[in-house]
């Protein structure tokens, strides 16, 4: 409430109450309104300026700054994924892979290598967050590369793969007569007593019998490179070239099922059991060459038998025995 404010009026010897003009008080008022308009005013600017009150804009650069940088988190956590994956890739490439085909693993240094030379993230350089960008930049150029590296490693180990398919489907590994139609294991490899001589002979391979006209089959892939009885004491024989240095021989065959230069997979019938050339009864012949070298065939037939099967061979293959040619 405004004060009432008197004053003394000596011709009446008495107080009187000051009246105010109207126009001192719209002054008043006008300059109060004003004042606190300037203030406010002041008062804003002030607020606008500091961290407690946002323009619109300043708030959406700030929503759209968090976005980022949870956008980057979330990259972040990606590239860490993306390295740890692709270091369990390089380790078993190294380790598992490239030990297998007997290949040589790719050196750390050439897949952790960085890139010299010029500056490749100038144009990033000069903001407020370039080192943030810059490091996550490079580490994308860097896991780029690994996988390119990796990449060909996979393909250089598919082809090697495929060479090592060829190679395992190639070597001799299954018995040229089935167990079925087998009826023994006559003689195995090494020094044997001759059945015509009676001496002590080397034996350069292993004896099937079994009946005449049984079934012979390829040991592995190849192409035939002869069929015929052109060889002292074989007879009618077949031999195939297995590539990677092995040869196989079948002998004593009654006929043939194969002619020559004719591509045969392991297992295809390539003729039948006889008693041709120098031979006392019915059964093959069997002999493995590797780079021009009589080896003993026991070692080949993972292909076929189990390991019952196999250490009986084995006991039989051991014994010095009569052989059949």
């Amino acid at each position: 409430m405004s004060k009432v404010k008197y004053y003394y009026d000596p011709d009446t010897l008495s107080y009187r109450k000051i009246e105010p003009k109207k126009s001192k008080r719209y002054r008043n008022i006008f300059l109060f309104l004003l004042g606190s308009a300037l203030f406010g005013f002041l008062g804003l600017i002030i607020l606008l300026n500091t961290r407690w009150v946002n323009t619109p804009k300043e708030l959406s650069l700030e929503r759209e700054v968090r976005n980022y940088e949870l956008q980057y988190d979330i990259m972040s956590r990606k590239m860490d994924q993306m390295e740890q994956v692709l270091a369990n890739i390089e380790d078993r490439d190294n380790n598992i892979y490239r030990l297998y085909f007997e290949a040589n693993p790719i050196p750390e240094e050439q897949r952790r290598a960085g890139f010299g030379g010029v500056n490749r993230y100038k144009d990033l350089e000069g903001f407020n967050n370039s080192e943030i960008i810059i490091d996550a930049v490079k580490r994308l150029d860097i896991i780029q590369k690994q996988m390119v590296i990796q990449s060909k490693s996979l393909d250089e180990i598919a082809k090697l793969a495929e060479e090592k398919e060829k190679l395992l489907a190639a070597i001799p590994a299954i018995q040229p007569v089935s167990n079925e139609d087998l009826t023994r294991m006559a003689s195995g490899y090494g020094w044997r007593s001759d059945p015509f001589t009676k001496a002590r002979k080397m034996h350069w391979g292993m004896d099937f019998t079994a009946p005449r006209g049984t079934p012979i089959y390829a040991s592995g892939d190849g192409k035939v490179v002869r069929a015929d009885n052109r060889s002292s004491g074989y007879g009618k024989h077949v031999r195939i070239d297995h590539g990677y240095g092995y040869i196989s021989l079948y002998g004593h065959m009654s006929k043939y099922n194969v002619t020559v230069g004719q591509k045969v997979e392991r297992g295809d019938l390539i003729g039948f059991v006889g008693s041709t050339g120098r031979s006392q009864a019915p059964h093959v012949h069997y002999e493995i060459f590797k780079d021009g070298e009589r080896i003993n065939p026991i070692n080949f037939y993972y292909g076929s038998l189990s390991t019952e099967e196999f250490e009986s061979m084995l006991k039989l293959a051991n014994q010095e025995n009569q052989s059949l040619d």
